[in-house]
């Protein structure tokens, strides 16, 4: 029996065009697949779409009929990046449905969106981070820092609000810029080291395995710009020796393991010469078919259309944590 999909993309945050590419390569992908795939879009203002109709001229009557849509799916594959997808609420809204989904259930997709918690779940797990310190959008005029350091909001991606400053001036700046994306904001040292990603894939039996890692090549911070405007250059396969390569798949997976994901997920880490040191985590990364994480897989010998059939194929209900016995 054909699967029919549901594919969600768009949103209401900073990364709605990313989104929006990531969801209509999935969905061609899967169609050229065999399933049946019906698209639905958030807009920017919180409405929902089918296709090009228009399910509701307000978000909570469009929402209700989205869900409709999606109680009547086999699987959803949610394609919404950063918060208010990213973060669990898709899970959340998938597992009240009881509708299988692909990716991270809702306990990973908050964990990993928010980059302090983040950094404590890898510090428990025996992972490095960078130092730094969470300051909230308030104390910005009392924040000062001696050395370099990179400003990010602490729940955003695609490195919308991240900036390094080098001085007071520049820290001012970067911490008004990051604000504008989250009233939490996270300062952290620069580590110096080489950009290395690892792709975690969980299987529909419960293997998870590492695709070969790749290195980000950049003149400067690998930022929103040099993220999309293709002065970015990677390297897939690293050119790692057996030791480092060892060492950044092993702290992928233990990472992976230790937020609970599912589905795939992209562990960024700077390669340093004391070893890996955990940069942060996508439960949902870009996944058109020339982002990181394909290109990983790819280097694996598993071509994209495949890779998002076996993220479908892996799909589970969402489960809610069990309750205390």
């Amino acid at each position: 029996m054909t699967r029919r999909i549901v594919v969600i993309g768009g949103g209401e945050n900073a990364e709605h065009d990313v989104s929006l590419a990531t969801a209509s390569s999935v969905a061609t992908a899967l169609r050229s697949g065999g399933f049946v795939v019906d698209e639905l879009t958030i807009d920017r203002d919180g409405t929902w779409r089918r296709g090009a109709e228009a399910l509701g001229a307000r978000a909570a009557g469009s929402l209700a009929a989205a869900v409709g849509v999606i109680g009547r799916a086999d699987a959803v594959f949610p394609a919404v990046h950063g918060p208010a997808g990213e973060d669990g609420t898709l899970a959340a809204l998938c597992a009240l449905a009881h509708t299988p989904m692909a990716g991270s259930g809702l306990r990973a997709g908050a964990l990993g969106m928010d980059k302090w918690t983040t950094k404590l779940v890898a510090e428990a797990a025996g992972i490095p981070t960078a130092p730094g310190r969470l300051v909230s959008a308030a104390e910005i005029a009392d924040v000062e820092f001696k050395t370099d350091v990179v400003v990010k909001p602490a729940s955003s991606g695609s490195s919308f609000g991240v900036a390094l400053a080098r001085d007071a001036s520049g820290l001012r700046e970067a911490l008004r810029e990051a604000a504008r994306f989250d009233d939490r904001i996270l300062i952290e040292e620069v580590v110096a080291g080489r950009e290395v990603d690892v792709a975690v894939l969980r299987e529909a039996d419960g293997r998870r395995w590492a695709a070969p890692p790749l290195e980000i090549h950049t003149s400067g911070p690998f930022d929103t710009r040099s993220k999309y405007d293709g002065s970015a250059r990677f390297s897939v396969p690293a050119d790692l020796d057996d030791a480092d390569r060892a060492a950044l798949t092993g702290a992928a997976l233990r990472m992976f393991d230790a937020l609970g994901c599912a589905g795939v997920a992209r562990i960024d880490f700077f390669l340093t010469g004391y070893g890996p040191v955990l940069n942060e985590v996508n439960t949902m990364p870009g996944m058109t078919a020339e982002s990181q994480v394909p290109r990983m897989f790819a280097a694996a010998g598993l071509p994209y259309e495949e890779l998002v059939a076996r993220l479908v194929d892996a799909a589970a209900i969402p489960a809610p944590a069990a309750p205390p016995k």
